[in-house]
């Protein structure tokens, strides 16, 4: 995902229009069963991103009330969206700046909410800092490489301690154009994108014993994902073969609507996705859905038609994906309209807002929420944890 959010993405008119619109949207919410209560009646956990915020220039975080309220009501884990990436943590080779984490890590320890790790090494050379890519490793580059990741995941796993369960050690590896991996300063110093990856997870193993290490991407079921997928299934097979501690394979579920019928879109999508989910269960990974949102591509600008579309592209979607007994968590890259990061990323070309989340950009509940709670609601009972049910994954 985009590291940078949009300066110009703050509350229309402030916390005060913030508060305004919060009775509404928080008595509608307090009529439906929070999102978190469905999904514990099943065994599992509904989380979202939450990024940094400070009173006067809300970020879509606990800095707004209305949202925080969101947060805490439908939430049962969270994510940070950015704030535990290298170019937040990391100004340099030598320091480390944890202000804007350290707040995230305060508010849900106060609400008594759980947190996962996003994300130890994310191995793009776009996505690591401008120092990282021009690093001097000196004349022997593969021993200060990997002294410089290990420090990296030693200091962020021991800050945060047995508070974080579950980490993205790896994000987005795999060039989807080729089904290779990426080559970064970092890699290219430590002898390849291998070496590196699996150094990673085993010193994320060492930090954070307690842990699910996760290898988190964004291949998905839409057409055109089939190199992207490939790879990630040769990068799993390379893990088991090297015995690398990798627990669980990330489903980031950014979602691409592929027209107005979303029924008939999801079962033409569906089976060649069941393959690919059966090849990752059957290595013995778990599955997490890490970042869902949906992108309403295809789709007429009228709200009505738009968010129904939406709301059916998600439930064929998570109907599929909870028929699995590893997902245990959901996370949402975001709750409300208002502050995903798609309209920056790919605005609609007919430039009516994009409308991706379960809330809108006044904390309304929209049909994709309706339909979230109904998949999590008609998921099978959580199979015994030392069962699989048909030796593919899928739920009894």
């Amino acid at each position: 995902m985009e590291i940078t959010r949009r300066d110009g993405l703050t509350m229309l008119g402030g916390l005060a229009v913030a508060a305004g619109t919060a009775g509404g949207a928080l008595a509608q919410a307090g009529s439906m069963p929070g999102l978190q209560a469905i999904a514990a009646s099943k065994g599992m956990r509904l989380g979202s991103c939450v990024a940094w915020g400070r009173p006067g220039a809300d970020r879509g975080s606990f800095a707004n009330p209305a949202y925080a309220a969101l947060l805490a009501r439908d939430c049962g884990l969270l994510v940070p969206e950015n704030e535990m990436k290298w170019q937040a943590i990391r100004p340099s080779a030598t320091s480390f700046d944890f202000t804007h984490m350290d707040a995230i890590m305060a508010w849900a320890t106060a609400k008594r909410l759980p947190v996962r790790g996003h994300n130890l090494l994310w191995h793009q050379p776009k996505w690591m800092p401008r120092w990282e890519e021009n690093h001097d490793f000196g004349a022997n580059p593969a021993q200060a490489a990997a002294r410089l990741l290990v420090e990296h995941i030693t200091t962020v796993c021991g800050r945060y301690g047995t508070r974080i369960g579950s980490y993205d050690v790896v994000n987005e590896a795999v060039n989807p154009a080729d089904s290779t991996l990426y080559q970064t300063a970092l890699s290219r110093a430590l002898g390849g994108p291998e070496a590196t990856l699996d150094l990673a997870f085993h010193t994320a193993r060492t930090a954070a014993p307690h842990a699910e290490l996760v290898y988190n991407d964004y291949m998905s079921w839409e057409p055109g994902n089939a190199k992207h997928r490939a790879g990630v299934l040769a990068l799993l097979e390379g893990f088991k073969r090297r015995g690398v501690p990798v627990d669980s394979l990330g489903v980031q579920s950014h979602l691409v609507t592929q027209g107005p019928d979303a029924r008939a879109a999801t079962a033409a999508l569906e089976g060649e996705w069941r393959r690919f989910l059966d090849a990752v269960t059957a290595m013995g990974y778990g599955l997490v859905i890490t970042e869902l949102d949906v992108r309403d591509n295809k789709l007429p600008a009228d709200i009505g038609a738009r968010d129904r579309a939406v709301a059916d592209f998600t439930r064929g979607y998570l109907d599929l994906m909870l028929s699995y007994p590893s997902v245990r968590d959901i996370l949402l890259w975001g709750l409300s309209d208002r502050y995903s990061w798609i309209e920056g990323f790919e605005p609609r070309p007919d430039t009516a807002r994009r409308r991706p989340c379960p809330y809108d950009d006044r904390f309304v509940a929209k049909p994709m929420r309706t339909a979230i709670a109904a998949a999590l609601a008609s998921a099978p009972k959580p199979a015994p944890s030392n069962a699989v049910a048909d030796g593919q994954g899928h739920r009894r």
